[in-house]
């Protein structure tokens, strides 16, 4: 079969056995470190993207990714808001508009007290099953009762432990507004909650989750019939709402704020971005090592070979075919440890738990699946293509180098 002359000479010097023994043991380390850092890059991505998910399915799925209240210092509640939902835009990604009522709170146990972000919810809304679903995805004990009149509460995980209370059981929720003046001074607005169910989000959320029938907490809040503090957004992906935040607060005039889950929990993402670019940057100088042994091991073979090249040049190989010889040869290295990483890399991450699991690695912090895996094509694509990119640059110093050998300089004492 009919190959380039430059493609033939270069495939034949890769595979050639004879020459000097540490040249080739240069170029079996570039291979390994091209393998192992496209391998690596390739899992530690996945399993970030996996964290990064999972923090987006159980944090963001039940805190207001996107809502708007009202700030009015002398009424903070909304009392036409089924008109204001119809005249909200609807954005990418949108999946339901819900009214809400919320405050902050404390809920005491038999024995502790703590403080609490409490949600009303409203489930005879149409698109309250939305907003019920990953309640009832991860609803780890007792029922999703949430019926009007009950004051029925679901508690986090956590907070349930550390209050020591589980369904059927009772806890006194006191709110932070709806309070009264007596003559005795501010009086909160508390009431006896049963705890009918407990959600296990295994996340920041399970410290201060408390759920109850919106009309309940209004009621405890001695909120005006038919008034909600605010209305939520739900998103197919949280992150959409934040490009939506900053349309819809051109949109909505005072008193009324717009508010997205940036402000509360931005400082999670942000950690687990800036922790995936610092280890994706200490894992890229994997490659970039292997580069570097590249140009050493294709200035040892330019060296060891001057006698060859010399020949070939006085056989009339055109210096820009000496320099694609050398640079097919770095690339040779490139696209094998490329490929042997991008596999490599695939099948750890699919078989990344079991393998862990079988070394005996106990996996019971990241819940019974283990560890979370993405896997983004985008992301895989890059790593493949920078490492090839950079074996590339690797290559034409070397390349000019050889190019640049002198027959009569070369031949002189053969």
């Amino acid at each position: 079969m009919f190959q380039p002359l430059s493609l033939f000479l270069g495939l034949r010097y890769t595979r050639a056995r004879h020459g000097q023994g540490f040249t080739r043991f240069i170029q079996r380390v570039s291979l390994v470190g091209l393998i192992l850092g496209v391998a690596a890059l390739i899992l530690v991505g996945s399993v970030m993207n996996g964290f990064e998910a999972e923090l987006k399915n159980r944090i963001l799925s039940v805190v207001p990714q996107l809502e708007v209240t009202n700030e009015d210092s002398q009424q903070d509640t909304l009392a036409d808001w089924q008109e204001l939902i119809e005249g909200l835009p609807e954005f990418a990604g949108q999946r339901a508009v819900v009214p809400e009522v919320t405050t902050a709170g404390l809920v005491q146990g038999k024995q502790q007290l703590h403080a609490v972000s409490v949600q009303g919810v409203f489930p005879q809304h149409a698109d309250s099953t939305i907003q019920l679903q990953p309640l009832r995805e991860h609803l780890s004990a007792g029922q999703l009762d949430l019926s009007e009149g009950s004051y029925h509460v679901i508690l986090g995980y956590s907070l349930a432990q550390q209050l020591n209370v589980w369904p059927g059981e009772q806890v006194r929720l006191v709110a932070a507004g709806g309070g009264i003046y007596t003559p005795l001074g501010l009086v909160p607005a508390q009431r006896l909650v049963t705890v009918a169910g407990v959600v296990r989000m295994q996340s920041e959320a399970d410290q201060h989750l408390v759920v109850m029938n919106g009309a309940d907490l209004a009621r405890l809040l001695r909120m005006a019939k038919d008034r909600v503090t605010g209305v939520r957004y739900y998103f197919a992906d949280p992150f959409q709402a934040l490009p939506a935040a900053e349309q819809l607060q051109r949109q909505v005039a005072a008193p009324l704020q717009v508010k997205s889950w940036r402000e509360n929990y931005g400082h999670l993402f942000d950690a687990v971005s800036m922790e995936k670019r610092m280890i994706n940057l200490m894992l890229g100088l994997i490659i970039a090592v292997a580069a570097f042994n590249i140009v050493s091991s294709l200035m040892m073979v330019v060296q060891d070979k001057r006698s060859d090249i010399a020949i070939l040049n006085t056989m009339g190989l055109a210096p820009h075919k000496l320099r694609r010889m050398i640079i097919m040869q770095g690339l040779t290295t490139g696209v094998i440890g490329s490929s042997l990483g991008l596999a490599s890399g695939l099948l750890i991450s699919a078989y990344v738990n079991e393998i862990l699991r079988a070394f005996g690695v106990d996996l019971s912090f990241a819940g019974p699946a283990g560890l979370p895996v993405v896997i983004d094509a985008w992301q895989v694509s890059a790593t493949v293509i920078a490492a090839l990119s950079l074996t590339f640059l690797a290559t034409l110093f070397p390349a000019w180098q050889a190019s640049r050998v002198l027959p009569a300089h070369a031949l002189r004492y053969e």
